[in-house]
């Protein structure tokens, strides 16, 4: 006698595009309705933020604190800087590339800046000693408060060095972290559950008040970030297993639920539980998980990198449609290295991207009411840029592991 069979039982994943279709299917049937859907998105996000310092305070506590010291801390803060060089680079190289080749801005008329725009302008972005200043909190409780990952960050680590420095004495801390953690993990798959409704209340949302004829004169700038982010991650995982040897399939399969979450939110922070976790599981440790994926969200923004120079030359082409000198390949390369530098000032400024983009463009001389055009398909923008800045940054960590000979050769990624 055959045992029977067990129900049909979709996978999270599978839930969360269910509930990013029917969130689309809503928001272009149904916009009044959709609107009301906001509470569930914001219950979700909301649920998310309340766990990303515990669980990046204990992981970080418990991987430094539970055996490790402060030259594997600079080991693995060396590496993750290198690797984060490497990839933004080819992020800027990708976006100008592209926007060279399509050229997106040609024809397209500029509109007079805007209020969001005006105060991007006034507060501009930060500069590298301001950046590592505020990376130090005068109050971790304040930190934690806000949500601020790099001061977190930066916080535990001396922290957990102190703890190792301590010794014995201090394993009560080491374990209380490690429990913490635990729990927060648990905490990750409990919110986890309601994310195929925060999903189709985010996207139902984004596409009732964009209204799906926002992409008819934007429409080539959209589609040029979007081939140029899958160009971008076809060469970094490409040149990840060939040169590195690591597993791309088993990664991608751990990475799509973070992914997928950030794609349909917009927000990076709604993934990064979800993602620390999908790396721990595939095999990274947890020192290193709960180092490098936090330190990535304030240094690299792969997805937010190669769209600043994406934008940054559609405006320029903008611009010449209106009369406005040639900008040239010295000019774009300039502005390549300028992006480098402001990308990273940018980690604790409300719509970083936004911040920087106009203080590229000021420094250039080029016109900041080419953003006023751009906020009009930002959000479809920030949903692309978001999750490939979350897939580089799990990348990152798996990079970093096997850099420091601790990921294993076989991975298994979560079922």
């Amino acid at each position: 006698m055959e045992p029977p069979r067990r129900p049909w039982r979709p996978s999270l994943t599978q839930q969360i595009l269910l509930g990013l279709a029917l969130g689309c299917l809503l928001g272009v049937v149904k916009p009044s309705w959709a609107l009301h859907t906001a509470f569930l998105r914001d219950i979700f996000l909301n649920l998310i933020k309340s766990l990303i310092a515990p669980l990046i305070f204990s992981s970080v506590v418990a991987g430094i604190g539970g055996g490790g010291s402060a030259k594997k801390v600079g080991r693995l803060g060396l590496k993750a800087i290198i690797y984060f060089e490497v990839a933004t680079t080819l992020a800027l190289a990708v976006g100008l590339t592209v926007a060279n080749v399509v050229h997106p801005g040609r024809g397209v008329v500029l509109q007079a800046g805007s209020a969001l725009a005006a105060s991007a302008v006034a507060r501009g972005p930060m500069t590298l000693s301001q950046t590592l200043v505020h990376a130090f909190p005068v109050s971790v409780v304040e930190a934690m408060a806000t949500g601020d990952v790099l001061q977190i960050v930066a916080f535990a680590a001396i922290f957990g060095l102190a703890v190792a420095a301590v010794g014995e004495k201090a394993r009560p801390v080491v374990v209380l972290c490690e429990s913490v953690m635990q729990v927060m993990f648990k905490f990750t798959d409990l919110i986890m559950r309601l994310a195929p409704l925060g999903v189709g209340a985010a996207i139902a949302v984004t596409i009732a008040r964009q209204g799906p004829g926002v992409l008819t004169h934007l429409g080539l700038l959209v589609v040029s970030l979007y081939g140029a982010l899958v160009i971008f991650l076809v060469i970094l995982l490409g040149v990840a297993g060939l040169v590195l040897k690591l597993p791309i399939r088993a990664f991608w399969k751990a990475v799509r639920e973070p992914f997928t979450l950030a794609f349909a939110t917009a927000s990076s922070e709604s993934a990064l539980p979800k993602a620390m976790e999908s790396m721990v599981e595939l095999g990274v440790p947890r020192q290193i998980a709960g180092f490098v994926i936090p330190a990535g969200y304030s240094f690299n923004l792969d997805g937010s990198t190669l769209y600043l120079a994406l934008a940054s030359v559609f405006v320029a082409q903008a611009a010449e449609t209106a009369g406005a000198p040639h900008f040239g390949i010295g000019q774009q390369l300039m502005l390549m290295i300028t992006l480098m530098i402001t990308s990273k000032g940018v980690a604790a400024v409300p719509r970083a991207s936004l911040v920087v983009l106009i203080a590229a463009l000021r420094s250039f001389n080029l016109p900041a009411e080419g953003v006023a055009v751009i906020l009009g398909v930002d959000a479809l923008m920030d949903m692309a840029r978001t999750s490939v800045n979350v897939v580089g940054n799990c990348l990152a960590c798996v990079v970093v592991a096997r850099w420091e000979g601790e990921f294993p050769s076989r991975p298994q990624p979560p079922a």
